[in-house]
């Protein structure tokens, strides 16, 4: 392991070795070579991806002894010398989080000690789980400017190959499970830590960090971060979206958010003065159908009502006329809905007219011995299925 490399030289772009063999793995061709820059996952750091001559290599895995490039085409003819070239772009960006992880890691030990019990490198964001049920703010700022400060003092990042028994001689991070070769990754008087990822030569490289956010994940607090080239995509990203809600707003940049919170708080009362409007055009819309009532008995058919504006109609017609029965139904474009709502001087229940309707347009229902509702598809008119609801109460 410690001959390959990716681990003689991180921060190789090209290369030259030899095809040892090509094959197929559930469908997808592969090479093997004497030698590869190309990392494989593993260690929470994605692969390395590029190209073998003009081939270009899609994914790369350690398979039991041996590192197979896994490309995009068939590749059974080739033999002898290739050139590796690596999407470096790709290939600095995952050392640069991974690096970050380090520093921000140690950071989060060092202040407070809430070890990282899990990373996760994404395509857009980094994540560590740390061991604890809650970070503030100011912990969060703390353990951000300390991960900073080592990343602004350009420190050496080292590698080296030990034994297990060499592991005393090392204040690690966290116990190492591996037996045999065992690879450590150390920050002088900072941090040591047995991994196999790849790493940019010094903390300086890393550029930057920035976290994000927080959530809760069980017993564990997730932070959200990036690091180098992905802090500047963030920092574009939001500045973005930031000077496009402040010129919707006709706010500098730096009074978004209170211009936002006044529009938010204006959309609140129009929406609460709405929502009385609309209530009392129900009371309104409940006495003139009470005027058509026959024989206890107030029914009516609309186009496009919802099931919310049928019970609360009928709730408002039962309560001004404790004697009357609320029979609704609306025609919403693919289906029928409907409410059949009592007064409380009606002991009839509403759920026999449910049981006796549904059936007439395949529907579902539910409510209780006062207010029913269900819907189904129109096999009748909205006209007729209320003709039907009325006839029970001939």
């Amino acid at each position: 392991m410690r001959e390959l490399l990716y681990y003689q030289d991180a921060m190789i772009k090209n290369f030259t070795a030899q095809v040892i063999h090509t094959g197929i793995d559930c469908n997808r061709p592969y090479i093997v070579l004497s030698n590869t820059a190309f990392y494989p996952t593993g260690g929470g750091q994605p692969n390395d991806t590029g190209f073998i001559n003009d081939i270009r290599v899609i994914d790369v895995e350690k398979v039991e002894d041996e590192i197979r490039h896994y490309v995009e085409k068939d590749v059974s003819f080739l033999n002898g010398q290739i050139v590796g070239v690596l999407d470096w772009e790709r290939r600095f960006d995952h050392m640069q989080q991974h690096c970050g992880q380090h520093i921000l890691t140690a950071a989060f030990v060092e202040l407070f000690d809430f070890a990282t019990v899990s990373f996760h490198l994404g395509n857009e964001v980094v994540t560590i789980d740390l061991n604890t049920e809650s970070v503030s703010e100011e912990q969060l700022a703390l353990a951000e400017k300390r991960a900073n400060e080592i990343i602004l003092e350009n420190r050496p990042i080292e590698t080296k190959w030990v034994t297990k028994e060499d592991l005393s001689d090392y204040q690690l991070r966290k116990d190492v499970s591996v037996d045999g070769d065992i690879r450590l990754v150390i920050i002088p008087d900072y941090d040591y830590n047995g991994c196999g990822g790849i790493h940019p030569t010094s903390t300086g490289q890393v550029s930057a960090i920035k976290i994000l956010g927080t959530e809760k994940v069980k017993k564990n607090v997730r932070v959200s971060f990036v690091c180098g080239r992905r802090v500047l995509e963030q920092l574009g990203m939001r500045k973005k979206v930031l000077s496009n809600v402040a010129r919707q707003l006709s706010v500098p940049e730096e009074h978004s958010a209170e211009a936002l919170l006044k529009v938010l708080n204006g959309v609140k009362a129009t929406e609460k003065a709405l929502e009385e409007a609309q209530s009392a055009l129900l009371e309104y819309e409940a006495k003139e159908l009470a005027v058509n009532c026959k024989d206890g008995v107030i029914g009516a058919a609309y186009k496009h009502r919802t099931i919310q504006d049928l019970q609360k109609l009928g709730r408002a017609i039962t309560t001004q006329n404790s004697g009357a029965v609320a029979l609704l139904v609306a025609d919403n474009g693919d289906k029928l809905q409907f409410i059949a709502a009592r007064g409380a001087g009606i002991e009839k229940s509403m759920k026999d007219i449910s049981n006796a309707i549904l059936p007439l347009i395949n529907g579902k229902g539910g409510g209780n011995e006062n207010l029913v509702q269900g819907g189904g598809e129109k096999l009748l008119s909205a006209d007729e299925l209320l003709t039907e609801m009325k006839n029970m109460f001939l």
